[in-house]
């Protein structure tokens, strides 16, 4: 009879490290919310979060990715890799993404709507978003390779986990005044719908 495979538990030093790195997220969260994102600086958020300046600089290389840096991608490629073999990479993006959300409770949905607003309305996170697109290609990349046999640099691979990135930006970054709408309750529909669109060759 087989068994499904266990899943190792992090050992004390990881489980330390994702307890400070959430806790220096959190702080940083707490103090923008009450006095903004310009107000708030790294030497506070350090001091909240009970961390030197430079241990925040150890998780996060700059201020700006306190806020755009979350563990959905972790979350996303663990369930991307435990898809059937079967199915075509983006159909298991599509499953994978489903099963991310959730597994998300209510305070982590309203912490994503979050800085995905902070996102939208601050320009130094907008900026330095270009930045986060391009690293989450280069994770959705290595985790299509891992699953097809092929090179992370393979020119198909990448070009589809930038058409991933892509689809899932136009469907929930409409730069406009929607984006109350595009993070609400319905974004895991719009992203689902997206791909979806995709897995179908975009069509019009």
């Amino acid at each position: 009879m087989n068994q499904a495979p266990t899943t190792q538990r992090p050992g004390l030093r990881e489980r330390k490290k994702a307890r400070t790195r959430a806790a220096i997220r959190e702080h940083a969260l707490r103090l923008i919310r009450e006095q903004g994102y310009d107000a708030t600086t790294v030497e506070q958020i350090a001091e909240a979060a009970d961390v030197s300046p430079s241990t925040f600089f150890r998780y996060f290389p700059t201020k700006e990715d306190v806020v755009l840096q979350d563990e959905f991608d972790v979350l996303a490629v663990d369930a991307f890799e435990a898809q059937p073999a079967d199915l075509s990479p983006l159909a298991a993006f599509r499953a994978a993404t489903r099963e991310a959300f959730s597994s998300l409770g209510e305070d982590e949905l309203a912490r994503f709507r979050e800085t995905a607003e902070l996102t939208l309305t601050v320009p130094e996170l907008r900026a330095r978003a270009m930045d986060e697109f391009a690293r989450t290609i280069g994770v959705i990349a290595e985790a299509v390779a891992r699953r097809s046999a092929r090179d992370p640099d393979d020119f198909a691979v990448r070009v589809l986990a930038g058409a991933v990135v892509g689809v899932i930006m136009a469907a929930t970054m409409p730069w406009e005044n929607l984006a109350a709408e595009a993070h609400g309750p319905d974004m895991l529909g719009r992203i689902d719908a997206a791909l979806c669109q995709l897995e179908a060759g975009l069509p019009l």
